[in-house]
């Protein structure tokens, strides 16, 4: 017990005078940066998950050109792409509790006077935009022939979306959604400005809490990295399970088969 006692301090004094990371003090407080990495994942995923729902149907409508729903899901999309999310989650946690009736609705004690879920909305809002434009390019590039070939099978239009669009605008849409659960990821950041304990708000606590420089910002920032990892490892092993077929053949399968003689 002696010996891991001296052990360990022999650590600490290396870690404080010698090496130029206090790893020993990121080590502590380890609990905490996983925690912070739980609230940013919760936060990350949960905002896809409402966005992904909310999208679809707006991806849809957008591709249809529906005369009435087009023109203010196109509003909706240009708002949110076209501004910043910071600004966003300040307008939606500072900026609604200015106005009487939302302070009085029924809203406003478990929900829109929490900074969790000011921060949620917000995420859900600006992925729902993002995730409507790429699904809508995604939906209008299937091949028209499968489209006929639906048609002519006799599949209504409900069946041809179900079966047949939406399936192909999924695949299609899996790398350009990768980059969007990335940059959600990184803009879940924001969560900090609000007084959330999200990866980086545990970093930016550690620093002031022991006056360090960098020790807070360097652990968060390996954290978000093996997230992104593997994040990134999962669409890989998606893309080639969805997106094989669509992948260019080896040469020497274009060749044509020779008999022998």
């Amino acid at each position: 017990m002696d010996d891991e006692r001296s052990f360990l301090q022999y650590l600490q004094h290396i870690s404080e005078n010698v090496s130029p990371v206090d790893f020993y003090l990121i080590a502590d407080n380890l609990d905490r940066f996983l925690a912070g990495a739980l609230v940013t994942l919760q936060l990350t995923f949960l905002a896809l998950f409402f966005g992904g729902l909310f999208a679809v149907p707006l991806a849809v409508a957008r591709a249809a050109r529906t005369p009435c729903l087009n023109p203010a899901i196109w509003g909706f999309t240009y708002l949110f792409r076209g501004t910043p999310l910071l600004v966003q989650t300040y307008l939606i946690y500072y900026g609604l509790g200015q106005f009487a009736v939302v302070r009085e609705s029924f809203l406003w004690d478990p929900i829109l006077s929490s900074p969790w879920w000011c921060v949620l909305i917000a995420f859900t809002l600006n992925t729902t935009a993002y995730t409507t434009e790429f699904l809508r390019g995604a939906i209008l590039s299937v091949p028209n022939g499968e489209i006929e070939a639906a048609r002519a099978c006799g599949m209504s239009w409900w069946t041809r979306l179900r079966l047949i669009v939406l399936p192909g605008a999924f695949r299609r849409a899996l790398p350009a959604y990768s980059n969007e659960v990335i940059f959600t990821l990184h803009g879940s950041v924001i969560a900090s400005v609000v007084t959330l304990q999200d990866l980086l708000g545990v970093g930016r606590w550690l620093n002031g809490r022991y006056y360090l420089a960098y020790e807070g910002y360097l652990t968060a920032m390996v954290f978000y990295m093996i997230i992104v990892f593997g994040i990134t490892r999962l669409f890989r092993l998606a893309e080639r399970r969805y997106l094989g077929h669509l992948r260019p053949r080896e040469h020497d399968e274009l060749l044509p088969m020779t008999t022998s003689h």
